[in-house]
């Protein structure tokens, strides 16, 4: 059995604080989500911010429109520093999901890590190479576009 990985790295003119604000509100997620991948959060009374022992409850069309539930547990959170979130539910045999933040001159890195395990074996394993690396790598280009169209990017500024 070997995971898979995905890590993203962008960078932004903005403080810890202002980023910290957006993405540890779970009501932001639709935002930075590809509308092709129907998302919903399901949860009620996500109005906080996100807190070790959350739990987040979506829907959404990885594949072919096909609608899943899928379960997240915020399970470490360090405010304006990180928070972990792995799927308890869903798509995935497993899934954990590392959001950094790192203070750096004229504003934060965001790092991004994603391990993750396809379910069904070597079917997954065929599926992974087809297209779950591709889809996982797309919507993580969204959300680079949507962040930088709201923070703009620390190189701009430089």
């Amino acid at each position: 059995m070997a995971l898979y990985s995905v890590r993203t790295v962008q960078s932004f003119p903005v403080t810890s604080e202002m980023l910290w604000d957006y993405i540890s509100s779970p009501r932001n997620l639709k935002e930075i989500t590809p509308a092709y991948m129907r998302f919903d959060i399901i949860s009620k009374n996500l109005n906080q911010k996100i807190f070790p022992g959350m739990i987040i409850e979506y829907q959404v069309s990885p594949i072919m429109g096909i609608r899943m539930n899928w379960v997240t547990e915020i399970t470490q959170s360090k405010e304006r520093e990180f928070f972990i979130d792995e799927q308890r539910f869903g798509p995935y045999k497993f899934w954990h999901h590392t959001h950094k933040i790192v203070p750096t001159e004229g504003g934060v890195i965001m790092e991004d890590t994603v391990h993750y395990l396809p379910p069904m074996g070597i079917i997954g394993r065929m599926a992974n190479s087809l297209f779950i690396k591709k889809q996982l790598k797309q919507i993580f280009d969204h959300r680079r576009i949507v962040l930088q169209k709201k923070f703009g990017t620390l190189s701009e500024t430089l």
